[in-house]
């Protein structure tokens, strides 16, 4: 993919994790577990994994976080963010690249999700200088098998639609 279209491709999916995020923000979710998110712009971090690489989907959670945080949060919300997605999208990465014939759309996002909230527990106990809030890891664990399914239902419908449109196909 030439450079310019892969930037203006990125900066697309960055606008549409955003919303994901936005939209994500505005639903009440009926637990008695806080913290618990749906995870909606993983869809696009998936996306861009799978058409862009590695990179792109670092600079895309990078970038999303930056912006959602500054909008909506601060540098709490910043720090636990970064540190789940970050952890999130090299562990889709790796399992994307290195062991796709074993591991479908949908595993990938339940090890995304499993992850990101691996990353969120750890910046939480570095911040808090506090270990126990590992106590909260299992409900973690089994939101993120929840979540990170429909979330790579999502992602696998949407990567299967854009194979089909051809959009990412290299030019002649």
């Amino acid at each position: 993919m030439e450079k310019t279209r892969k930037i203006i491709t990125l900066a697309v999916f960055v606008s549409q994790a955003l919303v994901l995020s936005m939209i994500e923000n505005l639903i009440p979710l009926p637990t008695a577990f806080p913290g618990v998110k749906l995870g909606l712009a993983n869809i696009i971090v998936i996306t861009t994994i799978v058409f862009l690489g590695f990179k792109d989907a670092l600079v895309l959670v990078a970038l999303r976080t930056a912006i959602f945080s500054f909008l909506t949060g601060g540098l709490t919300l910043f720090l636990f963010s970064i540190s789940g997605g970050m952890l999130s999208a090299i562990a889709m990465s790796i399992v994307y690249y290195r062991l796709k014939n074993t591991f479908s759309i949908i595993g990938i996002s339940i090890i995304g999700a499993v992850t990101h909230n691996i990353g969120q527990l750890m910046a939480a106990a570095a911040i808090m200088k506090d270990l126990s809030v590992m106590n909260y890891l299992p409900v973690l664990m089994l939101s993120g098998i929840a979540t990170g399914s429909l979330v790579g239902v999502c992602s696998k419908y949407l990567v299967k639609a854009l194979r089909k449109s051809r959009i990412f196909e290299e030019s002649p």
